[in-house]
């Protein structure tokens, strides 16, 4: 967990230097153009969630509704993730959503918008927009939702299944807790899909359980 460290004591360090605030760092980010996904997106999607929420929740990116509507978490993936925090005892509405990559990357299939996993590159061009989300807000835990999310803020790929569940506390920033993208859930077949998530569920309730 060294790069978690540093990255976390840069990020502490820059909110000594600048404060920010949500609002005006959204509307920054409104007309980013760091990388090209810009270009094909409908909008940016940036995070949601109160200031001071405790715990802020990092997936991959925006997916086809999102993009539309101009919100983190308000497709099929943000249905079942709903549900799931509810039975894990959340409030979404105390918790700060957002996504590493803040613009929908697609390919065309026919008449759909198909997601495509964001480059390495364009996770790092979109990286100051998290870096700063997580310097204004002083989260207690980061719960990364999926491998793009906890490499983003971790800084280094981490194997999710390996280290799901389990609450990572470092000695400077937020701890942080790694489980799976609830798109996950969505693409496991049959009855397979209710250990899947069930075990999403597990995870989130050791996030309830740390918050409280």
């Amino acid at each position: 967990m060294g790069t978690t460290l540093a990255l976390s004591l840069r990020m502490n360090a820059g909110t000594k230097a600048r404060k920010p605030n949500l609002d005006s760092l959204r509307e920054q980010a409104r007309d980013c153009r760091a990388c090209d996904l810009w270009r094909r997106a409908t909008q940016t999607v940036f995070g949601e969630g109160p200031a001071r929420a405790q715990a802020m929740l990092v997936g991959e990116q925006p997916g086809d509704a999102e993009d539309l509507q101009g919100h983190p978490f308000v497709g099929p993936a943000g249905a079942l993730l709903d549900r799931a925090l509810v039975d894990a005892g959340l409030d979404r509405n105390k918790l700060y959503v957002t996504n590493a990559v803040k613009h929908f990357k697609w390919e065309p299939r026919g008449k759909r918008r198909l997601h495509k996993t964001p480059a390495q590159q364009e996770i790092e061009a979109c990286h100051r927009w998290l870096e700063e989300e997580i310097a204004i807000l002083h989260p207690r835990l980061i719960v990364c939702l999926g491998a793009t999310a906890a490499r983003a803020v971790t800084g280094r790929p981490v194997k999710v299944g390996d280290s799901r569940g389990n609450i990572v506390e470092l000695e400077a920033g937020p701890a942080l807790l790694f489980t799976v993208h609830p798109s996950f859930v969505l693409r496991v077949p049959g009855d397979a899909r209710k250990h899947a998530y069930d075990a999403l569920v597990a995870d989130l309730k050791v996030a309830a359980d740390y918050l409280d």
